[in-house]
């Protein structure tokens, strides 16, 4: 079976695209500076599926040690996950976030060439797509790109797409698979890993994980005025094991060229739909407060997932609750 590299593999995508791999008979190397996760992972993937993974402590921006990671390698391919996603902070300190994303991508890909792996698999986002409203119609995958992003952490993977499309055309024998992410939620079933960001997080559940611990007081909702049912933004949640094995899919299906993929559900949830289930799951109320909305943000955000499910077979099966349930045992284990 093929040797695949992981770069950012023990964060919270990496670390459950790592299990789906190794449970599917890959072997699986994971790089990572641990700049936003934990070398205690490697040990839950272990517990998870009774293989330890080499593990490299390597930063994307030590060119030399990247490339003696690849020597002695021999991958097949790369799924590439390692990368800043703080939007806020990218807008503090964009410099950070080009360097770190667009210059560690860079290194990656020369390592690649130069030691003749041509396939790599692109952890990408919905936030390429800009400020393009979409009203009731999910995102396409052949809607343009670029235009209307509001942040350096969403130009950073715009960059780097167009990057990957430019090898792609100067060398016929490259693969490049490009995933548009858009809500991760929920945790591995064993509750062993799940989503646990060093710092303040960025996104909706691990906010949500800290109301509950009581680490904060309160959940803050932007804007409860949109053009959505109840008034609030209404976002494409998918479940992270179902993301996971999105990335098993584009691996599987992998052919030179460049190929663009969605992953979500096809379907949205609002951020009160999600503080109910959250309750409904954990039998407690969740204190929230409703404030300003935040600017750039649309008010409804979701995939069209069927070209997806077409070219690749696949198809979310997940649902909010069941990633409450799992987040809430990844809680209790903490």
């Amino acid at each position: 079976m093929d040797k695949i590299l992981i770069t950012g593999g023990t964060g919270y995508i990496g670390s459950h695209t790592a299990v789906e791999l190794i449970n599917a008979g890959y072997e699986v190397e994971i790089l990572d500076n641990l700049a936003n996760s934990k070398a205690s992972v490697i040990d839950r993937i272990f517990e998870i599926t009774g293989v330890r993974p080499v593990f490299h402590q390597v930063d994307l921006l030590d060119s030399s040690a990247v490339l003696k990671v690849f020597k002695e390698g021999s991958f097949s391919s790369v799924i590439h996950f390692a990368g800043l996603k703080a939007v806020a902070e990218s807008v503090e300190k964009p410099l950070l976030y080009y360097e770190n994303n667009v210059g560690g991508t860079l290194n990656l890909l020369k390592a690649m060439y130069e030691t003749g792996v041509s396939r790599i698999v692109f952890s990408s986002s919905a936030t390429v797509y800009g400020d393009i409203p979409i009203g009731g119609h999910g995102f396409t995958e052949d809607m343009p790109t670029g235009r209307g992003i509001t942040n350096p952490y969403g130009r950073t993977k715009y960059m780097i797409e167009e990057i990957l499309k430019d090898i792609c055309i100067s060398d016929p024998t490259f693969s490049a698979t490009i995933l548009r992410y858009f809500n991760p939620i929920g945790a591995h079933p064993s509750g062993l890993i799940g989503e646990d960001p060093n710092g303040i997080p960025n996104n909706l559940m691990p906010l949500v994980m800290r109301v509950a611990r009581k680490e904060m007081p309160e959940l803050s909702v932007f804007g409860n005025d949109y053009e959505t049912p109840d008034g609030t933004c209404i976002r494409d949640y998918i479940h992270i094991v179902d993301l996971a094995k999105g990335h098993l899919a584009a691996l599987s299906h992998a052919e030179p060229g460049v190929a663009i993929y969605n992953l979500g559900t096809g379907r949205g949830t609002s951020v009160l739909e999600m503080v109910a289930a959250f309750e409904k799951a954990s039998g407690e109320s969740l204190p929230y407060r409703t404030m300003p909305r935040r600017a750039g943000d649309l008010p409804i955000v979701f995939a069209d997932v069927s070209k997806a499910f077409s070219e690749l077979g696949f198809k979310a099966t997940l649902s909010v609750d069941d990633a409450m349930r799992d987040t809430l045992k990844f809680l209790r284990n903490q």
